[in-house]
């Protein structure tokens, strides 16, 4: 069709759902032609029950992949059809089980000769294609059942975004920026402290001069991210990772992740073998990003900072280390 081959494969829900519904309208005519009083959408529960067994209806949801409650409203057409009747369950009496009527077994019987038809036919139009769909469907569910779609797209985004992303040094105009995003995620939760305002206010005299450094993450030009590297006062660290702030409107792009990537690369580029970083356990989203960049929590605590609840080390593997 000309609309897909314009829109691609961004169109695959659409499509899909279009050869559903043609196959779905063939199906009900040729239940029709067997003298079938038979709907497309029992199909999966009838032939789950077709051996004559009693199942509970969660397990038969289970089995045919479907939910409980669709399963119940299909179970229930088929009862006012006369093709099921409730049963007991053979081994749990708590369990709503259902099994195939006298009438619900001969549809099977009957059912089971259109499926012998219908597998004919659809092997005669497989014989004509280049692609085995069968098997391209089961491999399509394995892949989405490990990685739905939606993370996939949401990764594809992230890709896609990092390449607006550019992970600058400090300079003098980001200092508005410097101090506004770290307001605004510190007051969400805490006060500012004596040190933050020292640092936000004078991040030159404060950081820079004292040998830190500053990374500012620029998207499509604009300050949303930043990240300083502290002079650490303590001889086991070389630097501590602080003033760590992403933009809300500019989260789930993946920023946070590339400038805690660049300002760990930073500090190994200046020899640094250990690095430090005191947080918080509600912020969760600054947390998990730590941990993929190989932070570990300490065992003994002492807090800087009156938010702080956690603190974090990482060791890099500089060249010197590794001579």
């Amino acid at each position: 069709m000309d609309f897909f081959e314009r829109t691609g494969k961004t169109a695959i829900g659409s499509r899909l759902r279009l050869l559903t519904e043609r196959i779905t309208a063939d199906a009900a005519r040729i239940y029709s032609m067997y003298d079938l009083t038979m709907k497309p959408k029992w199909f999966p529960v009838v032939f789950a029950l077709k051996e004559g067994e009693t199942k509970a209806v969660t397990a038969i949801a289970r089995e045919i992949g479907q939910t409980h409650p669709s399963v119940s409203v299909i179970l229930k057409e088929l009862r006012s059809h006369g093709l099921l009747v409730e049963q007991e369950h053979p081994t749990d009496r708590r369990c709503n089980a259902v099994a195939l009527s006298d009438e619900g077994l001969r549809l099977a019987r009957t059912l089971e000769t259109v499926c012998r038809d219908v597998e004919t036919a659809i092997d005669t139009v497989a014989a004509r294609t280049r692609h085995d769909l069968w098997r391209a469907l089961e491999e399509w569910e394995c892949l989405l059942d490990e990685q739905p779609l939606l993370d996939r797209v949401k990764e594809a985004r992230r890709q896609r975004e990092r390449q607006l992303v550019e992970i600058v040094p400090y300079r003098p105009e980001h200092q508005p920026a410097f101090r506004r995003l770290n307001v605004e995620w510190i007051t969400a939760h805490w006060q500012l402290e004596a040190s933050d305002l020292r640092q936000l206010d004078h991040p030159r005299e404060e950081i820079l001069d004292r040998g830190g450094a500053i990374l500012v993450a620029l998207y499509r030009g604009a300050p949303v991210g930043v990240c300083a590297l502290l002079r650490s006062h303590d001889p086991h660290y070389d630097f501590e990772l602080a003033k760590f702030a992403v933009s809300p409107l500019a989260q789930g792009r993946g920023i946070g992740l590339l400038l805690g990537e660049a300002a760990v690369a930073e500090a190994a580029k200046r020899g640094a073998r250990r690095l430090f970083l005191e947080s918080n356990t509600l912020l969760k989203p600054a947390l998990h990003i730590y941990r993929k960049l190989g932070f570990r929590e300490l065992d003994t605590y002492r807090p800087a900072y009156a938010r702080g609840d956690i603190q974090m080390e990482l060791e890099l593997q500089t060249e010197t280390r590794n001579e």
